[in-house]
């Protein structure tokens, strides 16, 4: 179904929806990005890493620095603008602190991904199978998230829909203003927030049944043909 109104804005996953399987970053999407920011159009980066990460691949692809980080925990309205948390990392920290001991008496040792620069979750490499971790942190309140990327352990309530929500209010839209685009089952809620939510080709068969549309190239091929398929409702600011 095409979208009965215009579209204010895009918002989209990087891992396996802009880059490739190697996290190669499409040079094809960074094109797209750029000629959506230049016509005025937002462009929001959701993803599940840092702060520090989104600032140096927002300046790199060419966006005003509008991004969700860490699934949901962190968003900034660009580049100048505080950062903004939407959740106490306290609790995940403590959780990890519990897995890494439940697993070094297992006799297997697991590290965090960029501690000092997460505020809200905690994530780690897919090593360990993530019902284990769930089973191991089944009397703490975080909750655990397999992104295909990484393992995060992140306060109950946070998500990237959530994050979109409340981001969206502060640049004065709503999410059925925005184009969403993603590969996993952690971008769901994007896309049923959206007013149009689309699935690279790529796409887990969970996310790909949220979609309204589901494109039959992979990855930044999928994206880049989501965005020519749905530019002529992209409304000039």
């Amino acid at each position: 179904m095409l979208p009965s109104q215009h579209m204010s804005g895009l918002i989209t996953d990087i891992d396996g929806t802009i880059t490739d399987p190697g996290r190669r970053i499409h040079l094809g999407a960074i094109a797209a990005i750029r000629d959506l920011v230049e016509k005025g159009i937002p462009v929001i980066l959701a993803s599940g890493n840092t702060a520090c990460f989104l600032d140096a691949i927002s300046k790199m692809i060419g966006t005003s620095g509008i991004y969700i980080g860490e699934n949901g925990g962190i968003v900034r309205t660009g580049y100048g603008h505080d950062l903004i948390l939407l959740g106490d990392g306290d609790p995940a920290r403590r959780a990890f602190d519990h897995l890494v001991k439940a697993f070094h008496e297992r006799g297997i040792e697991i590290e965090p991904y960029s501690i000092p620069y997460r505020f809200v979750d905690v994530a780690f490499a897919r090593t360990v199978p993530v019902q284990d971790v769930r089973e191991i942190l089944r009397d703490y309140p975080v909750e655990v998230l397999d992104t295909g990327f990484a393992i995060h352990l992140h306060p109950p309530g946070i998500s990237k829909g959530e994050a979109f929500s409340h981001l969206a209010s502060l640049l004065g839209l709503t999410t059925l203003d925005f184009l969403a685009v993603g590969d996993a089952e952690n971008d769901i809620d994007l896309l049923r927030r959206a007013g149009i939510g689309v699935a690279v080709g790529n796409a887990h068969p969970d996310l790909a049944s949220s979609a309204d549309r589901i494109m039959e190239k992979e990855y930044g091929d999928g994206f880049v043909e989501a965005v020519n398929e749905f530019s002529p409702y992209f409304l000039e600011r």
